[in-house]
Parts: C-alpha cells; structure tokens; sequence
C-alpha cells in the first residue's frame, strides 16, 4: 500500500478532484471504510438512475441515515459531476450540521457550467494526481515513470503488454468515449484527432492556429478544447511570464498532459522504447519535472506561480516560480547525466536571469555533481524537491 501524501480534512465537507484513476475512491475508503460510513457511488447505474430523477432522494436517505449515525458522520458521493443537482441536498444538510460530505470528482468542468457554486465555501477543495516520486519512495524508478507514467493501476502490472494495453483503454474509454458520453464536447472526430495533435504539442507553446488547420477547425474551437482538458485535470497549460497581468494573458501558454504514459500513449509511441539522450526523453523530462513541481505545491499548500518565460530571441527560463515573501526562483531544466556537456547551453539562461531581481537561478538535471558557477546553481533535481517541499 502506498501512501498519499495529499492531507484530507476530517472535520470539514470538501472536494476531492483528480483524474478518473488516481486513486480517489482507494483513499477514501482508506479514511472513511464503506461498513463504517455511507457511501453513494455515482458510477453505480442504479444509484445513478434514481438519483438523477429525484435528486430529492438523496435527502430522505440522509433523513434514514440521521437516526442511525452520530453527528459528525460522513458521506462519501463518488463522482458527484454526473448528477450537479444533488450539490443543493449536500448544501441543506450542511446547513444541518450533522454530516460531514466528502465528494470526489473528475472533473469541475460540469459544475462550473451549471453554475453550481461548489457550495460557496462551505467545502474545502483538494486535487489527487497520479503517485509523485515521494510517494513511491523505493518504488520509484525515473526512466519507468517516463515510459509508462505514475497512475496507480500502472504498479500492479509486471508485463509490458498489461501497461501498454491499460494505458491504450484508459486514452480510448475515458479520454476519448468519456468526455464525449458527458456531452462536454459534441463534435466527435475532430475532438479525437485534437487529443493526438495536442499529445505532439506536449511541453511545448501552444500553436492554436496550426493545431486549428490541422484539424480542420476554428481556433476559437482548438482554445476551448485546451480549456477541456484543464478542466478536466487532463492537461496543465503554463502560462508565459509577465510582470503585467494583461501581458501574460496576450502570449500562448505551454501544454503538459498530466500523465507522461499518457503522453506517450497518444503520440502512440507505447511499444518504442524510452532512449537516454533522445529529445523525447528530455521533454518528457521537463514534463516530469513541472507535474511534480503542480503536484506537491497542491499537497504542500504552498499557493506558489508557475510560469514559463521566452524571449522574441528564444532565450528561455523554463520555470519561474513566485512564492510569496520569497526570492523568484528561475528553473532550468536539463535531462543529462552529465551536465558539463551541455554548459554552453546557459549563456542565455544566465543573461536571461540577470534581468531579474531577488531571484536565484538553478539548474535541475540528473548530475549527481552539485556546483555554483556564473551565480547559477547546478544540483540534482531530487536535491530542488527535497530543499522545496520535505526539509524546510
């Protein structure tokens, strides 16, 4: 059993988002066990079924529930998108003060669009991704989590055809038929050729308007596609650097999807295997990197900014991250295991970060060697975590 480090309230209702396959239902059943608490699973087609047509239901079965639990009890309602109208039961028992509700979901997509107001506060609101290497401990091994990526379902398999045929159904039932069975999209074919073009703009600045001739649309369309997949905890999309608000908004941001099997899966690239000193293992690298980077600053609570920033000459600084009352930091990330093979390659990263004030410049790689040189730290990408997020 592998622990998650995301901490959950015990004493207030919440959300609990993430991706269908991070282990949301696993850990909550790990804090609240089905004998001992009510739980109604929405992915269950008779739970389903009579809760979308008498969403009132919900309220006579708390009524059952109040006379047989003590205050404080809690209610666990599994992907509580698929029916948004039970949120104003949840909101009234609230108000009652007897249940606690835990509700998880893959997607705020759906709430957003009816106007459901995720219960105005009265709910924390918490995100599970797939295992970070902190998580995995021991379990970890970099170049397997590049391959084949860290959702859970990923640990139990010791074949590589069992991975390859998982992370095959998982793009096919739930990136593809799923958001489309949840009418989030409507046009078919074009949303499913945008999941493969948008799998080769990963870790790159989004081209909108090639991605729309590519794929015959507009780019409006291909700008609110993106928008899906965020919504849906599918991708991440960083935004370019500004010191003006307005100014970040005029520049295209970069795309991440949230898991780099899936990456791979839809660049269909899951039976080639993974090469060191390919771009592909460095742009996966990169992504590895800015997932963690999004995923323990949710777990650690720490409300810091990330963001890229480039250039009209290339020059680029691949993360700048704003932490509150603290110096900028500006990232480089390199995939080497050697990184005096690739100094020639921060000239620009360190005239770049001159510009800066109150900000320490890194670079992360694989190089076990850890040196300062040109006000630029070299260190492991392990040592950037540890000092971040588990020693301070």
């Amino acid at each position: 059993m592998i622990n998650r480090i995301c901490n959950l309230s015990k004493s207030n209702s919440f959300f609990l988002f993430g991706n269908r396959g991070v282990g949301k239902s696993t850990y909550m059943e790990t804090l609240f066990p089905r004998n001992n608490h009510l739980w109604i699973d929405l992915l269950d087609p008779t739970f389903n079924r009579k809760l979308s047509l008498n969403p009132e239901l919900l309220s006579q079965m708390l009524s059952e529930e109040e006379k047989k639990r003590p205050a404080g009890a809690v209610v666990v309602i599994d992907e509580i998108q698929k029916i948004p109208e039970l949120l104003d039961v949840v909101h009234s028992q609230i108000e009652k003060k007897h249940f606690i509700f835990a509700l998880t979901g893959s997607s705020s997509r759906k709430l957003k669009k009816l106007g459901v107001n995720l219960l105005g506060g009265r709910a924390f609101i918490y995100s599970l991704y797939p295992f970070t290497h902190i998580e995995l401990g021991k379990n970890f091994d970099l170049k397997n989590v590049l391959r084949w990526g860290s959702l859970p379902k990923i640990f139990t398999f010791s074949e590589n055809s069992d991975r390859i045929d998982f992370l095959n159904a998982y793009a096919d039932t739930y990136l593809r038929e799923e958001i489309i069975a949840e009418q989030i999209v409507r046009n078919v074919t074009p949303f499913r050729h945008f999941l493969e073009v948008a799998a080769q703009s990963n870790a790159k600045i989004i081209n909108f308007s090639n991605i729309a001739k590519t794929i015959g649309v507009d780019t409006t369309t291909v700008q609110n596609y993106f928008q899906i997949l965020e919504d849906t905890f599918i991708g991440v999309l960083l935004q370019p650097f500004h010191e003006s608000i307005r100014e970040r908004q005029r520049k295209n941001p970069k795309f991440y999807y949230f898991d780099t099997g899936i990456t791979r899966t839809l660049q269909n690239r899951l039976t080639l295997p993974l090469e060191e000193q390919s771009f592909e293992f460095g742009d996966l690298f990169e992504q590895f990197i800015i997932l963690e980077l999004i995923r323990l600053n949710s777990y650690f609570k720490k409300s810091w900014k990330f963001s890229y920033l480039r250039t009209k000459n290339d020059v680029e600084i691949d993360v700048v991250i704003e932490r509150p009352g603290q110096k900028r930091l500006l990232l480089e990330i390199k995939s080497s295991d050697n990184i005096q093979l690739v100094k020639e390659s921060f000239i620009g990263f360190k005239k770049l970060a001159m510009d800066f004030s109150n900000a320490e410049a890194i670079c992360i790689s694989r190089d076990i060697l850890e040196f300062r040189q040109d006000d630029i730290r070299f260190i492991h990408w392990t040592t950037l975590f540890r000092e971040l997020f588990v020693l301070e």
